[in-house]
Order: structure tokens, then C-alpha cells, then sequence
């Protein structure tokens, strides 16, 4: 659990996103979250986290009662909105970078969220955190499909996790970056499917999301990856 105590005061280094507010949508929701510029990817916003916290904050109403971890979660953006919507939520991030992991610690208490499990998961190993995490109902990633050599260490993962819970689903954003990456072979390979989501029906598609400077012109793209044995309908 979260250790209360009092997060990092507002500053360049805590930006704000907030979501939905404006005329006539009520009063939204804003959140902060630790950021510091650094070689390490886990340290600041990127462009797909903002699009995922998007969806999240669009899918509200799903969220209370559901059991979500967010893998590489860095600042946690995606995941934090989901705990303020009620969700029953895990952020994890590799236990070989313990500076990605007090950046969830300090998400976590700068939202007042001193429910939020924080653990250490690396894509790919088998460790005892990952034995022992309870099903999960949906997985969240944001711009974990970065570096080609873990794509497959990410699907694994989330393979493992599926066959806990069949019924899970993982809800990730990736920026395109090159048009030779692709993770179809790899889907095949361990029996998943995934569907793209168009941003245009989350209300994701323009450059500026939830008072924010991001996206930008990053070309973001958003999927839903479920087994493939499972029908939905």
C-alpha cells in the first residue's frame, strides 16, 4: 500500500492534467504527477500516457471495482486516473530501476491515494510478485512496445496474466515510430488478437488532451489486446 504523507507541492516538476472539465462537463478531474527530466523513460510524461489516461477518463463509469495493474508504469499517469475513478489499482515497474518505482510511490501520495499497491515487475521473468498478484481484469501500458528486443518479454507477461483471468484485457498506446515494428507475429505466436481503437471515439484525437501540451504531433495509437479464444460478444 501507499505510505501517507505529504507528496511534492505543485511546480514545473509536478504538472497538472486535467480531465473533463470545462462548460457543461462538470467539474473533471485533475491530477499531478512527479516529473524529472532523465535518460530513464519511466521519469517523465510521454505522449501515449496522456492518450491512455484519456481513454480511462472517457471509460469511467467502467472502472469502479475493477482490478488494474499498470506495467512500466514511470509517473503512473494512466493508472493514477483509474484509482481516482475507483478502480482497484497496481502499478508496477521494472525492480531493476528503483528510481521508476519511488516515481510511482510519489504519484501515489501526491494524489492521496494511499490504497495503490507498488511493486516490482520485470517483463518477461517469472518473479514471486508476479506469482503471487491477484487476477486482474484489464492491464495497462503506455508506450511499452518502444524497444523491439522487449516486445515479446511485454506479451509474455501479459500472456501470464490472461491466463489467470481470460477475461482480461490489456489497454495499451503505442507511438509510431517506424513502420517495420509490428507485434502481429507475436500476437499470433501466443494467441491473442487486438483491436485498434480509433482516438476520434474517445475524443483523443488532437493534439492538446487534459490541458496539456501532449500529444503533440506524435502519431499515437491506441489497441485493446484480449486471448484469442475469447469471444466477447
Amino acid at each position: 500500500m501507499c505510505e501517507p504523507g505529504p507528496g511534492p507541492g505543485p511546480g514545473p516538476g509536478a504538472p497538472e492534467f486535467r480531465f473533463g472539465a470545462g462548460p457543461g462537463l462538470g467539474p473533471g478531474l485533475a491530477v499531478r504527477v512527479p516529473q524529472v527530466l532523465d535518460s530513464q523513460y519511466g521519469m517523465y510524461v510521454w505522449p501515449c500516457a496522456v492518450v491512455l489516461a484519456q481513454y480511462l477518463w472517457f471509460h469511467r463509469r467502467k472502472l469502479p471495482g475493477k482490478r488494474v495493474l499498470e506495467i512500466g508504469a514511470g509517473v503512473s499517469l494512466p493508472g493514477i486516473v483509474a484509482a481516482k475513478c475507483g478502480a482497484e489499482v497496481i502499478l508496477s515497474d521494472s525492480e531493476e530501476l528503483p528510481q521508476c518505482l519511488e516515481n510511482c510511490w510519489q504519484s501515489c501520495r501526491m494524489n492521496n491515494l494511499h490504497g495503490v499497491r507498488v511493486l516490482g515487475l520485470t517483463w518477461g521473468q517469472i518473479s514471486p510478485n508476479l506469482l503471487f498478484l491477484p487476477p486482474v481484469d484489464i492491464i495497462l501500458g503506455s508506450d511499452v512496445f518502444f524497444e523491439p528486443e522487449d516486445f515479446e518479454d511485454v506479451i509474455t507477461t501479459v500472456y501470464y496474466l490472461m491466463e489467470r483471468n481470460p477475461c482480461a484485457q490489456f489497454w495499451t498506446t503505442y507511438q509510431v515510430r517506424s513502420g517495420d515494428w509490428s507485434i502481429e507475429a507475436l500476437l499470433y505466436k501466443w494467441e491473442l488478437k487486438a483491436i485498434h481503437v480509433p482516438l476520434w471515439s474517445f475524443s483523443a484525437d488532437k493534439e492538446q488532451l487534459a490541458g496539456s501540451s501532449l500529444p503533440g504531433r506524435h502519431t499515437v495509437e491506441m489497441m485493446i489486446i484480449s486471448p484469442a479464444r475469447v469471444n466477447y460478444s
